[in-house]
C-alpha cells in the first residue's frame, strides 16, 4: 500500500525501489511514489515533538505519555504492519494461482502472489477485494507474497465459501427507484426520473448517434447516484475511448473509473471488461448494489470480434455470430435479486455511425434490456438538449418504481404527446420542465392546465 505523505521530513522511510513489469499495460502507468520502509534508527534521530506528531497520523492513542523510546517502538510497529498490508484485486490464473492487482485493474511490479492453496482452501474467485499481510520478495523472486488474509470483500475469508453464488442467485424485476433528480436541476436527469425510470438491477440501453450527448448523459447520471444513492458501489467502465475523455470522468465522476483508451489492444478492452464483471458479481454475492455505467458496448462488441478465432460464419458487416457471447453474457448480468444485492448496467449503443456493423450489433442487443432510452439526431441537430426522444424511451414494468400517482400522471402526458412528432413533444416537454423546479411541480402543472393537446 502506497504512502501519500505530505510531511516528508517527518518521515523516517527507506525507499525500495520499484520492480520490473511482468505484463503489459492497458494503460499507461503513471510515475509511482517510491514505497518507503520504516526505519527505528531514524526515528530514535527524531525529537520527541516530531515523535508525537508522526504518532498521530498512525492513530497511537495517548502518545505524550510514553517515553521516547517506546513511543519510538510503537511507531515502527505501527508503520511497519501497514507496510506489510496490501489491497487489492484478485486475478486467478489459468494455472490456478493468482495476482493481487494492487494499482487498478492493470498488472504491475507491485502485484501480489497468491498461491493456488490459499485460493483453494477460501474458495476465493477473480474480482475478490482481498486485504491481507504480505512477505516482501526474496531474492530471484518477482512479486511479494501474500502469507495472510485479513478479509475478503469486507468479510473473514472463511466466510466466503459460504456465499451462494452469483449464478444461484434468484434475479427478480428491479425494484428501488434509483432517483436521479438533483438540486442540480439537469433537465436530462429529471427527464429519465420520469420517462425511463433506473430500479436496482436495471439492464439498460442508451442508444445513441454520433454527437447528441451520450457521454454528457452518462456523466450526469453518475453525478445523481453518486449524490442520492451513496450506497450504491459505482463503476464507470470506458472501452476504446479517447485519452481526454477518461481523464475527464476521472475528474469529474465521484466512482470508479476503468478504462482502456482506442490506442490499446482489443485483448486490453475485453480483459478489463470481464475483471470489472467479476468484480461486481462479487460485490452482489455479499449483498451490495452496484451500477456499472458502460460506454460503449458496440464497441465492446468489436473488441471480442477482433480476438475470437473465425467460427467460419459472418454475419452483416463483418461481425462473427460467436463474438457477441462474451457480451450479451455481461449485459445479461445485470439483474436484481431476491435477498439483497442487485448489479445495474447502463450501455450505450452506437447507431447511426455508418458502419453496418455497429447496427447489427445494435440489433443483437434489441430486447434484451429492460429499459431504453433513444437520443435523436434530429433533436441533436436542432441544438435541443437533452437529445432524448421519450415517445421511444421508457422502462418495462415501470409500475414497480414509480408511485401510483406519478404513474397516471406520466400515463395521461405520454397520451397528450401521442399525436406529436418527436420534435414537437421535445421541445413542449422542455419548456415545461424549465418551468418548473421539481418533477412533482411539473407533473401538477400538467394536471392542473389540463392540456389535452399541443
Amino acid at each position: 500500500m502506497r504512502r501519500n505523505n505530505n510531511n516528508n521530513n517527518n518521515r523516517p522511510f527507506k525507499k525500495r525501489h520499484p520492480q520490473q513489469h511482468h505484463q503489459h499495460h492497458s494503460r499507461p502507468q503513471m510515475p509511482q511514489e517510491a514505497y518507503q520502509e520504516p526505519d527505528l534508527t531514524l526515528l530514535m534521530e527524531k525529537t520527541l515533538k516530531d515523535l508525537i506528531d508522526i504518532a498521530k497520523e498512525v492513530d497511537i492513542h495517548q502518545p505524550s505519555k510514553l517515553r521516547k523510546h517506546d513511543l519510538a517502538l510503537r511507531i515502527f510497529q505501527a508503520e511497519e504492519a501497514k507496510a506489510n498490508t496490501r489491497k487489492g484485486i484478485l486475478e486467478i490464473m489459468p494455472e490456478g494461482y493468482g495476482f493481487l492487482r494492487v494499482n487498478g485493474y492493470f498488472p504491475s511490479s507491485d502485484d501480489v502472489y497468491i498461491s493456488q492453496a490459499q485460493i483453494k482452501r477460501f474458495k476465493l474467485q477473480t474480482g475478490h477485494t482481498l486485504v491481507g499481510q504480505i512477505r516482501p520478495a526474496k531474492e530471484g523472486e518477482k512479486y511479494a507474497s501474500m502469507v495472510k488474509i485479513d478479509s475478503a470483500n469486507g468479510l473473514e475469508p472463511e466466510k466466503i465459501q459460504y456465499l451462494k453464488p452469483f449464478d444461484s442467485l434468484i434475479p427478480i424485476y428491479p425494484e428501488g427507484h434509483i432517483n436521479l433528480e438533483t438540486p442540480r436541476h439537469d433537465l436530462s436527469m429529471r427527464i429519465m426520473d420520469i420517462f425511463s425510470p433506473i430500479g436496482k438491477g436495471q439492464r439498460g440501453l442508451i442508444v445513441s448517434p454520433p454527437k447528441a450527448g451520450k457521454t454528457t448523459l452518462l456523466k450526469g447520471i453518475a453525478h445523481a447516484i453518486a449524490e442520492n444513492h451513496p450506497e450504491i458501489v459505482l463503476i464507470a467502465l470506458l472501452i476504446d475511448e479517447r485519452p481526454e475523455e477518461v481523464t475527464d470522468f476521472e475528474r469529474s465522476v465521484k466512482g470508479e473509473v476503468v478504462a482502456s483508451t482506442f490506442d490499446r489492444l482489443p485483448e486490453h478492452h475485453t480483459r478489463i471488461t470481464e475483471l470489472v464483471l467479476e468484480k461486481a458479481k462479487r460485490l452482489v454475492e455479499v449483498g451490495r448494489d452496484v451500477v456499472i455505467l458502460v460506454d460503449s458496448i458496440t464497441r465492446m462488441s468489436r473488441a471480442y470480434n477482433l480476438i475470437i478465432p473465425p467460427s467460419g460464419r459472418t454475419l452483416s458487416g463483418g461481425l462473427d455470430p460467436n463474438a457477441m457471447h462474451s457480451p450479451k453474457r455481461f449485459f445479461g448480468a445485470a439483474r436484481n435479486m431476491e435477498h439483497g444485492g442487485s448489479l445495474t448496467i447502463l450501455a450505450t449503443a452506437l447507431v447511426d455511425t455508418g458502419s453496418r456493423m455497429d447496427e447489427v450489433i445494435f440489433e443483437e442487443f434489441k430486447g434484451t434490456g429492460n429499459m431504453e432510452l433513444r437520443l435523436d439526431r434530429k433533436l441533436a441537430e436542432r441544438r435541443l438538449f437533452p437529445a432524448i426522444d421519450i415517445k421511444l424511451s421508457g422502462t418495462r414494468k415501470e409500475e414497480l418504481l414509480l408511485g401510483t400517482d406519478v404513474l397516471r400522471k406520466e400515463h395521461l402526458l405520454r397520451r397528450m404527446l401521442s399525436n406529436a412528432d418527436t420534435v414537437e413533444a421535445t421541445e413542449f416537454i422542455l419548456e415545461r420542465f424549465k418551468k418548473s423546479k421539481t418533477n412533482d411541480e411539473f407533473l401538477q402543472t400538467i394536471v392542473d392546465d389540463n392540456m389535452s393537446v399541443l
